[in-house]
C-alpha cells in the first residue's frame, strides 16, 4: 500500500514517528510530503499536496497531522473523492475506514499521544471499508 503521509511543525514530531513506524509494517511505503522541521510553516501548503495527491489517485491513502488536525481536514475535504476524517481514538479511526471508507487519518499532534497514534495508523490502514449500507451514504456525498 502506498501512503503519503504530511504534517506542519505542530504536527512533525508526531508525523516522524508515524513515518517511522510504517516502514516497519509489511507492504506499507511511506512518502514524505514535509514538512521537515519544526520551523513555522502553513499547513495548507502540505494539506494540499497530500489530499491532491490522494485525490488523483497516485496515493492509496494519506496521512495528515497539525496542531489540532482541524485545518488539515477542512483543506483535505475539498479535494473530490477525498474522505479525509480526524479521529482522537481506535474507535473513530476505525469507523473511518468500515463506516466512510476514509482515505486519509487526520490527527492533532498536539491532541493525540505517540502510543495511541501509532495505534490509530496502523487501525486505520488495516480497516476494511464495509460497504454495503454505507455505499449508499457515501454515494449521496459525491452528488453534491
Amino acid at each position: 500500500m502506498n501512503i503519503i503521509i504530511g504534517s506542519d511543525h505542530g504536527g512533525f514530531e508526531l508525523k516522524e514517528i508515524c513515518r517511522k513506524i510504517m516502514e516497519t509494517l509489511k507492504d506499507c511505503h511511506a512518502t514524505d510530503a514535509g514538512t521537515f522541521s519544526e520551523d513555522s510553516m502553513d499547513y495548507p501548503q502540505v494539506a494540499h499536496k497530500v489530499a491532491e495527491a490522494v485525490s488523483k489517485g497516485e496515493f492509496e491513502r494519506g496521512i495528515l497531522i497539525c496542531g489540532t488536525g482541524i485545518g488539515m481536514s477542512v483543506v483535505a475535504n475539498r479535494y473530490s473523492g477525498v474522505r479525509a476524517c480526524l479521529c482522537h481514538n481506535l474507535f473513530t479511526a476505525r469507523l473511518s475506514r468500515e463506516h466512510n471508507d476514509a482515505n486519509i487519518l487526520v490527527m492533532g499532534g498536539r491532541v493525540i499521544g505517540k502510543g495511541i497514534a501509532i495505534e490509530m495508523v496502523e487501525l486505520f490502514l488495516r480497516t476494511p471499508f464495509e460497504g454495503g449500507r454505507h455505499e449508499l451514504r457515501l454515494s449521496q456525498i459525491e452528488t453534491f
